[in-house]
């Protein structure tokens, strides 16, 4: 075998181990936006650092898949205009907090250490503008509760 022909088979396997890696779960990982939220909770202010979900895609992939989340990293789902919705676990590998929060920022409830994997609808309990999704467990840690504030470019005052 010449050079040139170990060179392509090399290029070749490189390229299946590419797409492989791409193909892992079905879903290639989207780089999305980065913004800071506020939560303004009784104990005091609280920031994350979230990325924005704000279209079909990005709402559907959400933070399946994912094995971690850092304490000051979350998701903040956009609907674009104020409704109900509800959300599932299905693909999800870690346990979250779910924050359901109405257009004028005001977090209408919360799904306190949603079940990973589970495909049963967890309903807003209201209408909501914006989900927020943190890791399981940091807002009983924070002390946020249904009634508290969040602090961000798409809510009206935020």
């Amino acid at each position: 075998m010449g050079v040139m022909q170990l060179r392509r088979r090399g290029f070749l396997a490189l390229l299946a181990v590419a797409w492989l890696g791409l193909a892992g779960h079905g879903q290639a990982e989207t780089r999305l936006r980065v913004e800071r939220l506020e939560i303004v909770a009784s104990t005091g202010p609280v920031a994350f650092q979230v990325e924005i979900a704000d279209n079909d895609a990005s709402r559907e992939q959400g933070l399946m898949f994912r094995k971690s989340l850092g304490p000051d990293k979350g998701m903040l789902f956009d609907f674009k205009r104020p409704q109900e919705t509800a959300f599932w676990m299905k693909n999800t590998l870690i346990p979250l907090d779910i924050l359901y929060i109405a257009a004028d920022g005001r977090i209408v409830s919360i799904a306190r250490n949603a079940v990973p994997y589970s495909e049963v609808p967890i309903p807003s309990g209201g209408v909501v503008l914006g989900v927020l999704e943190i890791a399981g467990g940091r807002a009983a840690q924070l002390g946020i509760y249904p009634g508290d504030r969040v602090k961000h470019r798409i809510f009206k005052g935020g």
